[in-house]
């Protein structure tokens, strides 16, 4: 005789309906994600001024003849960052997201306050912001950073915060300052941190500066460009001991602080140097560094010295006193004797200040 035996596979199909994970999908088109915040103080004690850059999800939806923007921008008083989604909520009917979060902007004048290290410290609770997240300092407030920044090539605001900061750090503009390695170093309590300096305020150099542009000795804001062109510029670095800002390093000291730190990736750094028998002219070199430095430390006696090789390649891409350096051999090598002093002079400099 055969037995009657209960099958479960009703009882599963059931459940396996009820395990779905759709009951709490939100649709695109209720949402509006925030590709980068501004942080700026605020008039009140420990209060802080937070700008969302909210990007239109419907944008690449949109036929001809809409009007719909393609961004917007709000600015508010708040507390903390983790209360300041539901604040907006206020005057934003769809769910704010930090999902595409691109990039967060800090004004120098917040960067440099004392309770600055407690607002940032509310991005590690935030389960939505990421620590690869790159981190800006801007010159003038945050929120005028993120307004005045109007890029003609990119119809996607987020992938220009990826575009500018990826090749603004391989050639060595700028440092690859994420806040990642802000609370690595800002915990670990011994080392400075760099962060990305920019602006959207353009002054130029005087007349009689001229040969620091030429050296890359500059920073974000005194490189006139001329067209119709984004005002942004994002040029040299921030410095930041114990999580509080104290200092900027310009572009040519940024790239001696990528050269020097081999946790900084460093793509090929393009630059110039006076022709050592003819300063009237520059030579163009591309520094490529393939291994890492090579570190010698004598710490006894009374004076502790620390030696540093690093491993580079130079390679000559203008010379426009028309010296033929390839086939001569001897005039090769002072070259690269006179490429080596003056490297030297650079990093002993940027050591002395720092």
């Amino acid at each position: 005789m055969m037995k009657n035996e209960m099958y479960p596979f009703p009882f599963l199909i059931f459940s396996m309906l009820l395990l779905s994970g759709c009951w709490d999908q939100t649709n695109i088109d209720k949402r509006a994600y925030v590709v980068a915040i501004g942080l700026d103080k605020a008039e009140e004690e420990q209060q802080y001024k937070v700008t969302y850059l909210i990007s239109n999800p419907e944008l690449s939806k949109q036929q001809a003849g809409t009007n719909e923007p393609g961004k917007e921008t709000i600015t508010f008083n708040t507390n903390d960052l983790l209360t300041a989604k539901k604040i907006a909520n206020t005057v934003i009917a769809k769910e704010i997201s930090y999902n595409l979060l691109t990039v967060l902007v800090v004004s120098e004048e917040l960067a440099k306050d004392k309770y600055f290290l407690r607002l940032i410290y509310d991005s590690i609770k935030a389960r939505d912001i990421t620590r690869d997240t790159p981190l800006i300092v801007s010159k003038e407030n945050a929120s005028k950073f993120l307004s005045d920044n109007n890029p003609r090539l990119e119809t996607r605001i987020h992938k220009y915060f990826e575009l500018i900061m990826e090749s603004g750090s391989e050639s060595g503009f700028i440092p690859n300052s994420t806040l990642h390695s802000f609370f690595k170093i800002t915990e670990g309590d011994a080392d400075l941190f760099l962060a990305a300096y920019g602006t959207t305020e353009v002054s130029g150099k005087d007349n009689n500066n001229n040969n620091d542009i030429l050296n890359d000795d500059f920073l974000a804001g005194e490189f006139e460009v001329e067209g119709e062109t984004n005002k942004t510029q994002l040029i040299g670095s921030a410095l930041f001991k114990e999580g509080k800002m104290i200092a900027k390093l310009t572009a040519k000291e940024t790239r001696i602080a990528v050269l020097l730190n081999d946790t900084l990736d460093m793509g090929e750094l393009l630059t110039t140097y006076p022709d050592p028998d003819n300063e009237q002219y520059r030579i163009g070199v591309r520094v490529m560094k393939k291994e890492d430095n090579k570190v010698n430390m004598q710490l006894t006696g009374n004076l502790p010295s620390i030696d540093v090789e690093i491993p580079i390649r130079v390679d000559i891409l203008a010379n426009h006193s028309m010296k033929n350096y390839s086939k001569d051999t001897k005039e090769r090598e002072e070259l690269k004797k006179y490429l080596e002093e003056q490297m030297t002079k650079e990093i002993e400099a940027l050591v002395k200040k720092t």
